[in-house]
C-alpha cells in the first residue's frame, strides 16, 4: 500500500492497494476507484452491520461508527477521496497511546485497522452550531489515517500544562493527550453563536493541536446572505448542472 496526495488548494488522496489490502472511510465517501476495488459496508469492516438505530447507539456508547471498506481483489487497485472544500489532507499514524480527535467532518479515510467513534459532543441553542451541535470524532485503532482540515492549517505544540483557547470551529484536530473542554463566558455576543454568551475551546498540553482557518459551519453561514430568495431562484435546467447541483443546494 502507498498513498499520494494530489493538488494543493483542493487536494485529493489516492490510496494504491495491493491485492487483499483495504482502506475504510465513512459510508459512500469515496470519489472514484478502479474496477478491482470491492466495497462493503459495516462496522470495523464487517458486512451486515445494524442500520440507523444501531449507528446511533454506537455513537452514544463511543463504539465504532459504520464504515465502508474498500478492498483490492484479483489485482492491485486505487481508491481516491477528494476534499470537499479548500484545505489540506494530513496523514497521521495511529496506535496505542497515539489517538487523535478530529472535527465532525474531518476523518477522510484510514487503513483497515483504524476505528472511528464519538469523541465529544455539545449542543448549543443558537448560532452556527445550533441543531447539529459541536462534535469531535475519536480516531483510534492501529495504522495510518488521513484527516481533512479546511482553509489554512496551523500546527500548535503545547507543552505540559500549557493552554490554548480557540473558537471551537477552528479546532481541526488534536492528539488525544491534549485535554479539551468548551468554556462559556456570559455577556459577550460573537459571530459563531449569535447570543449573549461567548464560547471557546480550551486545550491543555501536552500534545499537538491543528487549527483550521475556515470552519465549515462558519463558511456555510457566511454564504446564506448571498443565496437568492426562493422566488428569485433560477428554474432548474433538466439534464444540466443547475438541476442536480443548484437544486439540491438551494432547497
Amino acid at each position: 500500500m502507498h498513498e499520494e496526495i494530489h493538488g494543493t488548494t483542493m487536494p485529493v488522496l489516492s490510496v494504491h492497494l495491493d491485492p487483499g489490502e483495504s482502506v475504510v472511510a465513512d459510508v459512500g465517501e469515496f470519489s472514484w476507484m478502479t474496477d478491482s476495488i470491492q466495497m462493503s459496508t459495516g462496522t470495523d469492516g464487517d458486512v451486515g452491520a445494524a442500520g440507523l438505530m444501531g449507528a446511533l447507539e454506537r455513537v452514544a456508547g463511543g463504539r465504532p461508527l459504520p464504515m465502508s471498506t474498500y478492498t483490492a481483489q484479483g489485482g492491485p487497485g486505487t481508491v481516491s477521496f477528494a476534499s470537499k472544500v479548500p484545505g489540506r489532507i494530513l496523514p497521521v499514524d495511529v496506535g496505542p497511546g497515539t489517538e487523535y480527535l478530529v472535527h465532525r467532518h474531518g476523518f477522510l479515510a484510514g487503513v483497515a485497522g483504524i476505528e472511528v467513534s464519538a469523541g465529544f459532543q455539545q449542543s448549543f441553542r443558537a448560532g452556527i452550531f445550533a441543531g447539529e451541535g459541536f462534535a469531535l470524532r475519536r480516531v483510534g485503532g492501529r495504522g495510518r489515517a488521513w484527516a481533512e482540515l479546511s482553509g489554512q492549517v496551523i500546527a500548535h505544540e503545547l507543552a505540559p500544562g500549557q493552554s490554548l483557547r480557540a473558537h471551537p470551529g477552528h479546532v481541526g484536530m488534536f492528539q488525544a493527550s491534549v485535554s479539551f473542554q468548551v468554556v462559556r463566558v456570559p455577556g459577550i455576543a460573537n459571530r459563531y453563536f449569535g447570543s449573549d454568551a461567548h464560547y471557546f475551546a480550551e486545550l491543555s498540553g501536552p500534545g499537538t493541536v491543528w487549527l483550521q482557518s475556515m470552519p465549515l459551519p462558519a463558511l456555510a453561514a457566511s454564504l446564506v446572505p448571498s443565496l437568492p430568495a426562493a422566488q428569485d431562484r433560477p428554474e432548474p435546467v433538466a439534464g444540466g448542472l443547475v438541476d442536480p447541483i443548484m437544486g439540491d443546494l438551494l432547497t
